[in-house]
C-alpha cells in the first residue's frame, strides 16, 4: 500500500444509495469482528481460570496489562490507516483482506493454552492476547472508518450503522444462548473452545471475504495527511472530546466488569446458568426496541440527558444485583436486565456525541481528522475495558474464588456480586457526574456546523457542502443504532 491523496467529488454531486447487498455486507464484518472480541470478553477469564488453571489474580492483571497495549495499539493502527492508500482496493478494504485470517487464528491460539507450567502458561497467555489485540485493532479500525467511505449520505449511512448493530448483537446473543449453557465444571471445556473458534476461523472469513467484496469506498474527497503535531493540537484544544473520553472510560470500567463476570454470577450465585440464553434474547429485543424509541428520546431531550438517563438506569440495576440475595433470583435477574437497558441505551448515544467532536474540533483548528479522534476514543474505551476486566478478576481472587467448586464460599460470591453489581453502579455515577459538565450540546453542536458551512461558503472552496442535516452528528441523532457495539 501507498500513500496518497485523493480529490474530491465534483460539486452539487448527489449521493447514491447503497445496495441492499452492500448494507447487509458491511453488517456481516462486525459480525465477524465479534467473533473474536466478545468471544473474549465474554469467555476469556473464565477459559483462564477454570480451564487453563492461571489464578484469578494472575489473569486480571493479564487482562489489565494486554487491554492497555491494545489501546495503544488503536492509536498505531489509525496512524498506520491514515498513511496508506491502495489504487487497487482503496483504503479502508486492504486491512480486511489481509488482516482478517490472522486476526481469527490467533482467536485460536489464545484459547489453546498449552500445559507448560505457570510460568509458561502466563507467558504464553500474554504473547497470544497481545497479538490478537494488535491484530483486532488492524482489521477494526479500518472496518469503523468504511462506513464514511461508502456514502455521504445520511440515511445510507444510518443503513450502515444498523447492519453493524444487528450483526454484533446477533453474534453476542449466539453465544450467550449456545456456548454460554455449556460452561459448566462437569463439560471437556478445552474441546468447546478449541471446535468453537475453528470453526469462527471458517465462518468469519468468509464473512470478512463478504463485507471485502461487497462494501466499496465510492465516497472521493480530499484527504490530506494530518501530522502527528497538528493531532496533539486537535486533540489538546477539544475539552467535549476528552470529558467525553474519561466518562467513556469510566463507564466502560463498569460495563466491562459486569460482562466479565456475568457468567459467573448467574452460574456460581444464582445458580441459574440458563439465564444467560434468555438474557442474550433479551438483549436482541432491548435493542432494536430502543432503536425505535431513542429517536424521540433525542429530539425531546438531547444526547447528553439521554446518556445520563442510561447511566441512572444502570446505576439503579447495579444495585439490585449487588443487593439481592441468591435466594431472589427474580429480583437479582431485573437488576440484570436494567444493566442491560442502561448499557444499550448509552452506546447508541455515545458514538453520537463523539461524532459532535469531530465538528467541534474542525471548527476549533481548522483540521478535521476523524481519524485520530476516533483512534483517541476507542483507546480510553479499551482502557476502561482493560480496568474493569482486571478489577472483576482481582474481586474473584479477594473474595476467594475456587475454579472448578460445584458451591463457591460466601466471600467468593460477595466478591462476584461486588463485580456484576457495584462496580457498574459505581463506574456509572461518576460517569454521568462529568456528563452534567459536558459542554457540547445539540443546539450548540448545529451552531458549529453552520459556522463551518459559512466559512467554507467564504472561502469559495469547491465540492460538497457541510449540511448540518447530512452530517455524521446529526444522522446518528435521528438513527441511535449507529456505531458499533462493544466491539470497540
Amino acid at each position: 500500500m501507498t500513500t496518497a491523496v485523493q480529490t474530491q467529488a465534483p460539486s452539487g454531486a448527489t449521493p447514491k444509495k447503497l445496495s441492499a447487498l452492500s448494507v447487509v455486507g458491511y453488517g456481516a464484518g462486525d459480525a465477524a469482528n465479534n467473533l473474536a472480541f466478545t468471544t473474549a470478553t465474554m469467555f476469556l477469564l473464565v477459559y483462564y481460570t477454570d480451564v487453563a488453571g492461571i489464578s484469578a489474580a494472575a489473569a486480571g492483571t493479564l487482562l489489565l496489562v494486554v487491554r492497555v497495549f491494545d489501546a495503544f495499539a488503536d492509536i498505531f493502527a489509525g496512524r498506520v490507516v491514515d498513511r496508506t492508500y491502495s489504487k487497487r482496493f482503496g483504503k479502508f478494504r486492504p486491512f480486511i483482506l489481509f488482516g482478517s485470517l490472522p486476526l481469527l487464528l490467533l482467536s485460536v491460539a489464545t484459547f489453546s493454552v498449552p500445559q507448560i507450567g505457570e510460568s509458561g502458561m502466563l507467558l504464553y497467555a500474554y504473547l497470544t492476547y497481545a497479538a490478537l489485540g494488535l491484530a483486532y485493532s488492524l482489521v477494526n479500525i479500518p472496518y469503523g472508518s468504511l462506513a464514511g467511505a461508502m456514502t455521504r449520505n445520511a440515511g445510507e449511512r444510518a443503513k450502515l450503522a444498523s447492519a453493524r448493530t444487528v450483526g454484533a448483537v446477533l453474534v453476542g446473543a449466539a453465544l450467550g444462548i449456545f456456548v454460554a449453557p455449556l460452561i459448566t465444571p462437569e463439560n471437556d471445556l478445552q474441546s468447546i473452545f478449541t471446535f468453537m473458534t475453528l470453526g469462527f476461523v471458517v465462518v468469519g472469513f468468509g464473512l470478512y471475504l463478504f463485507t471485502f467484496f461487497t462494501a466499496k469506498e465510492t465516497v472521493v474527497r480530499d484527504v490530506p495527511r494530518v501530522t502527528m503535531k497538528q493531532s496533539f493540537a486537535i486533540l489538546k484544544s477539544n475539552r467535549p472530546l476528552l470529558m467525553l473520553c474519561v466518562s467513556s472510560f469510566t463507564f466502560l470500567t463498569g460495563m466491562l466488569a459486569l460482562s466479565t463476570v456475568q457468567l459467573y454470577y448467574l452460574r456460581d450465585v444464582l445458580h441459574a446458568l440458563p439465564l444467560y440464553a434468555v438474557l442474550s434474547l433479551i438483549q436482541i429485543g432491548l435493542v432494536f426496541g430502543l432503536a425505535a424509541i431513542v429517536p424521540t428520546i433525542v429530539r425531546r431531550f438531547g444526547k447528553r440527558n439521554g446518556y445520563i438517563a442510561g447511566g441512572v438506569v444502570m446505576i439503579i440495576g447495579g444495585l439490585m444485583v449487588f443487593l439481592s440475595p441468591p435466594s431472589a433470583a427474580p429480583v437479582a435477574f431485573t437488576g440484570l436486565v436494567l444493566c442491560q437497558v442502561g448499557i444499550a441505551l448509552v452506546n447508541m448515544l455515545v458514538w453520537a456525541l463523539e461524532a459532535d467532536t469531530v465538528e467541534y474540533g474542525e471548527w476549533k483548528t481548522g483540521v478535521r481528522a476523524e481519524g485520530i479522534i476516533y483512534a483517541l476514543f476507542s483507546f480510553t474505551r479499551k482502557t476502561g475495558q482493560a480496568v474493569g476486566g482486571a478489577l472483576a478478576a482481582y474481586a474473584l481472587a479477594i473474595g476467594g474464588y475456587a475454579a472448578g467448586a460445584e458451591v463457591q464460599a460466601e466471600s467468593a460470591e460477595w466478591g462476584i456480586r461486588a463485580a456484576a453489581g457495584l462496580l457498574p453502579a459505581v463506574a456509572a455515577l461518576i460517569a454521568i457526574v462529568i456528563m452534567f459538565f459536558y459542554p457540547l450540546t445539540d443546539a450548540r453542536h448545529g451552531e458549529i456546523v453552520a459556522e463551518i458551512a459559512a466559512r467554507r461558503e467564504a472561502r469559495g472552496e469547491d465540492g460538497e457542502p457541510i449540511d448540518p442535516s447530512l452530517s455524521t452528528a446529526a444522522f446518528r441523532a435521528t438513527d441511535p443504532t449507529s456505531g458499533p457495539a462493544p466491539s470497540a
